[in-house]
Formats: C-alpha cells, sequence, structure tokens
C-alpha cells in the first residue's frame, strides 16, 4: 500500500488515494477501512472504490502534529475484519492552520487586521482566496478554544454600542476577506 499525499494538514478534509499493492487488489464483495492510529487520537475512515488497485478517502482531522499509523483494513461478509497493509502518514500545521492560530488569538485586536491587510498586499492570487478561506474555516473548527471566546474579542462593546447589534446591520466579509 501506498498512501498519496503521505501527509494532511491537521483539519484534514483532503482527498487520501490509495494504491494497493498486486497481491491487495480490489475484489467486489470486499469492503475497505483506513484506520489513522496517532498517539491520543485514533480515526476510522470508509474509502471508495476507484480501480482494482486504487482506493480513496478524505483525511480525518487530527489533534496535533504528528506522524501516525495508518492500518488498510479489509472486511468480506462471512469472514473476520483483517489488516491488508500498514503505512506512515504525518498530519502537519499549515498556513491556513497558523492563519486561523494567529486571528484567534487576535480576536478583537487591531493586529487582526493588520494581518488581513498584509494580505491583501501579498496574499495569494484572487483565484486562491476562497480556498484559502475555505481551509481557515476547516481550521478554525479543529483549533481547541476556551467556551467563553469569541470572535468579536471580549470587549463586546464598541462606543457604547452592541457589536452584536452591529452584525445585523452590516454585511460582513468571510473570514479573511472582505
Amino acid at each position: 500500500m501506498k498512501l498519496n499525499p503521505q501527509q494532511a494538514p491537521l483539519y484534514g478534509d483532503c482527498v487520501v488515494t490509495v494504491l494497493l499493492a498486486e497481491e491487495d487488489k480490489v475484489e467486489d464483495d470486499v469492503v475497505f477501512y483506513l484506520v489513522f492510529s496517532g498517539s491520543t487520537l485514533h480515526h476510522c475512515t470508509s474509502t471508495r472504490k476507484v480501480s482494482s488497485d486504487t482506493l480513496e478517502t478524505i483525511a480525518p482531522g487530527h489533534d496535533c502534529c504528528e506522524t501516525v499509523k495508518v492500518l488498510l483494513c479489509a472486511s468480506k461478509e462471512g469472514l473476520p475484519v483483517f489488516v491488508v497493509a500498514e503505512e506512515e502518514f504525518h498530519f502537519v500545521q499549515d498556513e491556513a492552520y497558523d492563519a486561523a492560530q494567529f486571528l484567534a488569538t487576535s480576536a478583537g485586536n487591531q493586529q487582526a487586521l493588520n494581518f488581513t491587510r498584509f494580505l491583501d498586499r501579498s496574499g495569494p492570487p484572487s483565484g486562491d482566496v476562497n480556498s484559502l478561506d475555505e481551509k481557515v474555516a476547516l481550521a478554525f473548527r479543529h483549533l481547541k478554544l476556551p467556551a467563553e471566546w469569541n470572535v468579536l474579542g471580549t470587549d463586546q462593546t464598541l462606543h457604547g454600542e452592541n457589536l452584536y447589534d452591529l452584525q445585523t446591520h452590516f454585511q460582513f466579509g468571510t473570514l479573511l476577506f472582505q
């Protein structure tokens, strides 16, 4: 078995292709699963048959940057589940995760605005803006934030006006771009 790519961002959500060895070719009545085993989390994902020697899955989100063990497991009616192959896989922190962390720690802070201005000047070409924004949103879902965390920061008033009320009167852009 060979995984392609061999790494994913911490928030996952990317297609991982599984290339099978000759002896592991897909039979019609066999169901394959991938089990990602890290130091604290284990994920089980289903696969989709692309061809007799290729499967696909979506990488799960993970809780930390680390190398995990991936087991390709097979199930066939009437037989116990068995491990077909084993491979290593890496969960890494990428620029979208970095941006999400920066924005989360800068909530309610002028620095966050400076960061988005920086992106406007030196950021990705406009075609990549939506993709980056989607990745940052995914990364936000995987951040460990305190229950009281709020995108507006800790000061919920602005010159006597409630920021929540202002939100209903103005249309805001995406996480990174207006």
